[in-house]
């Protein structure tokens, strides 16, 4: 895994001047991010805002600017392809902001990816965020950050949004915020960005929110109930979600009595992980789970 991102980050767009990505690239660099360049096939030689070069391929990109991340706002049939690019022209960290790509797309990307020294977060996933960094990849709102020390990571958008926001508000703070996306196959995973807080300097304790569908809130537990000694708070979303019934994002989908919110409470807890029963609390276990440490 890459160091993810810091102030050393150049980061690329692809699919920079359609509309979704031109707002989101100009938040950016508001926030902070140093965008070096921009890729739409055939409008190579522009510039977009006036100063970033955009360029036809990543690889062209890449040759000019050693940009070191992308972000990808690339419509769904053609994203996959888009990540792959990346991959190929030697980005090592690829942000997919895209919703909606196949499933069969997404597995023929894992595959590709499998040999590369290629960090994934996404697809459908708001990105991530290192506020002491000033450096923001994808599409959060830059208002509600703080620099800190408390790790975040998600399945879901608006709820990294919610945990955020209280951590700002208890004058704790963010180290690194990752959005990891809702669709069944994609990036990183809990465990993943698990691993990454555990052994992030920069970060004292973190929160995980999941949702229902799937094993990685599960697997996450079992590494951390062996591994981190670091205070951990959590929120599974979908408690209360009628049986039988697809919710919302492509991953939520509980099959064969695996991937309930039961079997993931139950996991957390017996890592020693405090839950927060709604998304109002997700503030107040944290602050449990760094007093039960000391902290």
């Amino acid at each position: 895994m890459t160091t993810l991102i810091d102030e050393n980050t150049r980061l690329v767009v692809q699919g920079i001047t359609g509309s979704a990505g031109a707002f989101h690239a100009k938040n950016c660099m508001d926030f902070g991010t140093n965008v070096v360049a921009g890729v739409t096939p055939g409008k190579g030689g522009q510039l977009f805002e006036e100063k970033v070069p955009i360029f036809n391929t990543v690889k062209e990109a890449k040759a000019a600017t050693d940009c070191n991340a992308s972000m990808i706002f690339v419509p769904p049939p053609f994203a996959a392809d888009a990540i792959m690019e990346a991959a190929d022209a030697g980005i090592p960290l690829i942000v997919c902001i895209t919703e909606g790509i196949p499933v069969q797309d997404m597995q023929k990307v894992k595959l590709f990816l499998a040999d590369k020294d290629v960090t994934l977060i996404g697809p459908n996933c708001p990105g991530i965020v290192n506020p002491a960094a000033k450096c923001k990849i994808g599409i959060m709102p830059a208002y509600i950050f703080k620099p800190g020390r408390i790790g975040i990571v998600s399945r879901s958008g608006t709820l990294t949004y919610e945990a955020v926001w209280q951590v700002t508000n208890l004058g704790l703070g963010q180290s690194m915020c990752i959005g990891i996306g809702g669709d069944p196959v994609h990036g990183m995973t809990h465990l993943e960005a698990a691993k990454f807080f555990t052994e992030d300097p920069n970060t004292d304790a973190f929160i995980m929110i999941g949702e229902i569908g799937g094993s990685e809130e599960e697997e996450a537990a079992e590494w951390i109930k062996a591994n981190c000694k670091k205070p951990v708070a959590a929120f599974i979303a979908g408690a209360t979600a009628p049986k039988g019934r697809r919710m919302g994002h492509a991953g939520a989908i509980v099959s064969g009595g695996k991937g309930t919110a039961a079997a993931k409470q139950e996991a957390l807890k017996d890592a020693g992980i405090v839950l927060a029963e709604t998304p109002a609390q997700m503030g107040l276990a944290l602050q449990k789970a760094m007093q039960a440490k000391g902290l």
